[in-house]
């Protein structure tokens, strides 16, 4: 064999091993694959060892399945009685369609973030400072129900939202720590002074019954003394008659 046909096995069997390696794809647990053919959606690959046309078909993404944190940024919110609050949120969710969420929205973190905000920013327009603080339940169902339907034709379902902070004017945080230590100030002195009024109450009873005790004790001896005058009265009365 000439240099010329050696040189043409090497490429073909080169080429071969290109095309085959292009052609096998590992789609892991928990993934899902998405193949495009000449730009196109094809289909929707499942986990395991998957073969594709070569430099036809491609493997456009990989879809993770599992449920993912998505961090909202700290969103800058008016209360209902006009006061700023800081609101810190995140939002649980998985995909339940690979093709929705990487056709239906261009970029769907930045969407869910935005959405997020906007409604957090509706939520708590709607409440007083003191409802807010005191709703945070109520505002991560509210904004979870939102979330899961709007984010529906993404092929995605949110599964939870939770509130991580809620934070007011500094002015205003100092204002309530002073409440909340004076509360607490207040609670301790009537404790203080509902012990002291216990305390009063017990000695008051147990002078009560230490009277009653030495009353007691003061009639029984005056009755034993009286018993013993009278006994040693008769005692005499019989040895006068004898």
């Amino acid at each position: 064999m000439n240099t010329g046909a050696i040189i043409v096995v090497v490429i073909l069997v080169v080429l071969f091993i290109v095309t085959l390696a292009k052609s096998i794809t590992v789609i892991h647990q928990a993934q899902k694959g998405l193949i495009e053919r000449f730009g196109r959606y094809k289909e929707t690959l499942e986990p395991g060892l998957r073969f594709i046309i070569p430099f036809i078909d491609k493997l456009a993404a990989r879809v993770d399945m599992r449920e993912t944190v998505l961090d909202v940024e700290p969103q800058a919110v008016i209360t209902k009685d006009n006061v700023g609050v800081t609101v810190d949120a995140v939002v649980y969710y998985y995909v339940t369609d690979a093709k929705s969420v990487r056709y239906e929205v261009a970029n769907f973190y930045i969407a869910v973030s935005k959405l997020a905000q906007t409604n957090l920013r509706n939520l708590v327009g709607d409440m007083s400072l003191d409802e807010t603080l005191a709703s945070r339940e109520r505002i991560n169902s509210a904004l979870r129900t939102t979330l899961d339907e709007a984010t529906d034709k993404w092929g995605v379902k949110v599964t939870r939202v939770e509130v991580k902070a809620i934070e007011p004017p500094k002015d205003i945080t100092d204002a309530m720590s002073k409440q909340m230590k004076a509360e607490r100030e207040k609670r301790a002195t009537i404790l203080e002074a509902e012990a002291y009024k216990q305390k009063q109450i017990l000695e008051a009873e147990g002078d009560k019954q230490n009277a009653i005790l030495t009353a007691e004790g003061d009639r029984q001896a005056a009755i034993l003394r009286a018993e013993g005058e009278a006994k040693a009265i008769e005692n005499v009365s019989n040895a006068a008659d004898k």
